[in-house]
């Protein structure tokens, strides 16, 4: 049996349960009106959440702000649905609402509230400072660019300066061994030979040429372009040594892809780029891997997306890392700036190159091109 004792005209009984804090609320409208009071008074949205997670009172700003939410009036429903958009924590702190997609910063804090502890959430409206930060991002990034390009700029005319000469030089000898075999009647398989090393350096002129255009004018000679064609040039040029690897090409493009807006040269440039590192990337694998493959799509975005798959040994989470760092490079022998010139080309196609594992083993190698009819 419960003991009890007097007090006054009051009798208390130790079985008695604490007041409910929303009951207690409800009975004094005086309180309420002066919590109310207290949180109409905070300039930004503010809530007050019992321990048990339900909202307890609000003022007209976070109403304003989070009542679209369904998930407004509980604590963990509405983290949970804050989190998608969160950037950090268990209890995000910057987060961008789903429904308004503005962004805000969350503060919490403990107090009491009708008799019990309560958490108290202000959220300030931060979407002005979260885009002046991208603001601010986007500009680096354009500076970031701008020296890049200016870097890139000064070391091809200095490489087609210095290549021009002795390129000029194997013209004219292959040109001059051309006509002795001509004059003396020579085997077959020498002239074509002579012939294929006199397209390999037309081509490398070519491609000087242009470097030292881009260079001077800042901005590549745009057309259409079939991509087929462009890939056909580059295969052609890396076909001999191919064959001499024993290496199997597959070109999957379909015939119904569109043309590119693009530099042809520039474009074969950063193509035959990623096929030669393709190609390297297979040398120390076992024959019947040796697989390499050209795809190309259109995308999401309506821009022609071209992949290189290889069946290399892959990178490391490090080399990934730093794979389009200018002068990073995983050959004993390369200078690390193919990638970055890569880079430099694609972007000013206002494309985009990129890097992903591929399936089963080895890398894959991307760039997007805009399509012709899309152009500026």
């Amino acid at each position: 049996m419960a003991r009890s004792r007097s007090a006054g005209s009051r009798t208390v009984s130790s079985t008695e349960s604490k007041p409910d804090p929303k009951a207690a609320a409800a009975a004094d409208p005086a309180a309420a009106r002066e919590d109310a009071g207290l949180l109409a008074a905070v300039p930004f949205a503010c809530a007050v959440f019992a321990e048990d997670g339900a909202l307890r009172a609000a003022n007209a700003r976070y109403r304003a702000e989070f009542g679209e939410l369904p998930e407004h009036e509980r604590r963990e429903a509405l983290l949970a649905r804050l989190r998608g958009e969160a950037r950090d924590g268990a209890r995000p702190r910057e987060v961008r609402a789903p429904h308004s997609g503005r962004w805000y910063a969350l503060h919490w804090g403990r107090a009491e509230h009708a008799g019990a502890a309560a958490d108290v959430l202000t959220a300030v409206d931060i979407s002005e400072r979260m885009e002046t930060l991208a603001s601010h991002k986007s500009r680096q990034e354009k500076l970031l660019f701008t020296s890049r390009m200016m870097s890139v700029g000064e070391m091809a005319a200095t490489l087609a300066h210095e290549l021009n000469q002795p390129l000029a030089a194997i013209m004219n000898y292959v040109n001059g061994s051309l006509r002795l075999v001509e004059q003396a009647g020579g085997p077959v398989q020498v002239e074509r030979a002579l012939q294929a090393a006199r397209t390999q350096a037309e081509h490398a002129s070519a491609v000087i040429s242009r470097v030292r255009e881009f260079v001077r004018a800042r901005e590549p000679r745009r057309d259409a372009h079939e991509l087929a064609r462009i890939a056909e040039t580059v295969l052609e040029l890396l076909r001999l040594e191919a064959e001499r690897l024993d290496l199997r090409i597959e070109l999957g493009l379909p015939d119904a892809l569109p043309p590119v807006f693009a530099d042809r040269v520039m474009v074969e440039q950063v193509l035959l780029n990623l096929v030669k590192n393709a190609i390297e990337a297979m040398r120390e694998i076992a024959p019947e891997r040796r697989e390499l493959r050209i795809d190309a799509r259109l995308n999401l975005d309506e821009q022609v997306e071209v992949r290189v798959c290889d069946r290399g040994a892959g990178l490391s989470a490090a080399e990934q890392d730093q794979l389009f760092s200018p002068f990073f490079t995983t050959k004993t022998d390369g200078l690390g700036i193919g990638l970055a010139i890569c880079r430099s080309i694609i972007e000013y196609h206002e494309g985009r190159l990129f890097f992903e594992p591929r399936e089963g083993g080895g890398s894959v190698f991307g760039f997007t091109l805009p399509r012709y009819e899309a152009r500026g």
